[in-house]
């Protein structure tokens, strides 16, 4: 032991051990995991190699071909409110520098007919999925995305935009990707074929509410998480517009945010103290995107009252730790393999692949947050789960009937 430490110890220089750690820390694991989860997409496409290094592992071979965009398509998804931050002199600045480059570079590229990685495939069904994600993506970076792609690439989306037109969507959350589609039209050339942008709007609004924040699926219920997913996210975004538009179906964007506010409790509710949730129905290889909808309410800042943010905050980053703190769900090279929690294929349906892995990236919609916002900069609070097994104060559970 040096003399240079007996003489701190005693002056009682020792430092400071905190029982939780500084909250920067978690907007910093955050950036770190979402570059951990999303570089070797953005970086291959970017490069102009993702379908030759992007492995593909499913239970079935039929999605193949739309693996590759389903994968950045995902990632974009989840990661544009934080490139709409845009660059500061900031370290995290920097870093969204690097990505929003990167995914300009990769729109280019997917859109590029002479491209390696022209993955921007429009062909009945399953591209409709994923457009509809890229729509979604673009209503969400406007500023740092849409508007700096050159102008033949935005024509080129354009053009690809309108030739899902030849889609028909199933009677159920496909309602809702036409209309993404026709929203982000709307947004970016002001037309649109107004009966695919309101049509599932209405169907949803009047015949698939079941009460207490939950549509069905179309004519048929099942237990699950894809209220939080798609239903209720995209909902949201579509209104929007609508509603900047003028558009008189926009009117239920009100009623609307409050069934999404009151499902975001119902999802903070199921977070365990452990950070582990319910393994219930379809898509559970999303891992964490099936936080989707509590992600979006953060961000949007439609979080019920008695709910802290720094609650949701702290929740989903026990949920991130579960999940991605053990290295489990990486092949050696980086890419995410089917699972929860490590490799378990079983846990995917025949339609996962891969590409459909980069679901989790809804997560991180909360980035898009200033890293000033309360959500960041609040102390920890305990979550809904943790307070009531720590044996503390805790509300009860209050239904809606509207």
């Amino acid at each position: 032991m040096s003399n240079s430490f007996l003489k701190r110890f005693r002056k009682k220089e020792t430092p400071v051990i905190e029982e939780m750690p500084p909250v920067w820390e978690d907007r910093i694991f955050w950036v770190s995991l979402l570059q951990k989860i999303a570089f070797p997409v953005l970086n291959n496409l970017a490069r102009g190699s993702l379908k030759k290094n992007m492995p593909y592992e499913s239970n079935s071979d039929k999605e193949r071909k739309f693996a590759y965009f389903e994968a950045f398509a995902r990632v974009f998804n989840g990661i544009a409110p934080w490139l709409e931050l845009g660059v500061d002199s900031s370290e995290e600045g920097r870093i969204r520098e690097k990505y929003i480059y990167l995914t300009l570079k990769c729109i280019t590229n997917s859109v590029n007919p002479n491209s390696k990685d022209y993955i921007f495939l429009v062909e009945p069904k399953q591209s409709l999925v994923d457009v509809a994600l890229f729509a979604q993506g673009l209503l969400r970076a406007k500023n740092e995305i849409w508007l700096n792609l050159p102008m033949d690439i935005q024509a080129r989306i354009i053009r690809e935009l309108k030739n899902t037109r030849i889609i028909a969507p199933y009677e159920n959350h496909w309602l809702l990707y036409t209309a993404i589609i026709e929203a982000a039209l709307l947004e970016f050339t002001g037309e649109c074929d107004k009966e695919r942008l309101t049509y599932g709007v209405s169907k949803f609004r009047d015949d698939f509410y079941l009460g207490d924040a939950i549509y069905s699926d179309g004519d048929e219920f099942e237990i699950g998480y894809f209220n939080s997913l798609i239903i209720h996210p995209m909902l949201n975004d579509i209104l929007t517009v609508m509603r900047k538009y003028g558009l008189q179906d926009g009117e239920f964007l009100d009623v609307q945010l409050m069934r999404s506010s009151r499902l975001a409790s119902q999802l903070e509710r199921v977070i365990s103290p452990e950070g582990t949730y319910p393994l219930l129905g379809k898509s559970l290889a999303y891992r964490c995107g099936i936080f989707h909808l509590l992600s979006q309410a953060a961000l949007l800042k439609i979080l019920p009252r008695n709910i802290n943010p720094a609650q949701v905050r702290s929740a989903l980053t026990k949920v991130l730790r579960a999940q991605f703190g053990n290295n489990n769900n990486f092949d050696d090279d980086g890419w995410l393999i089917i699972g929860l929690n490590g490799s378990q294929k079983d846990i995917g349906e025949n339609n996962i692949n891969t590409g459909s892995l980069y679901m989790c990236c809804a997560a991180f919609l909360p980035l898009g947050l200033d890293n000033n916002d309360i959500f960041w900069t609040a102390p920890f609070v305990e979550w809904s789960s943790l307070k009531a097994w720590n044996g503390h104060e805790i509300q009860k559970d209050q239904s809606i009937n509207f």
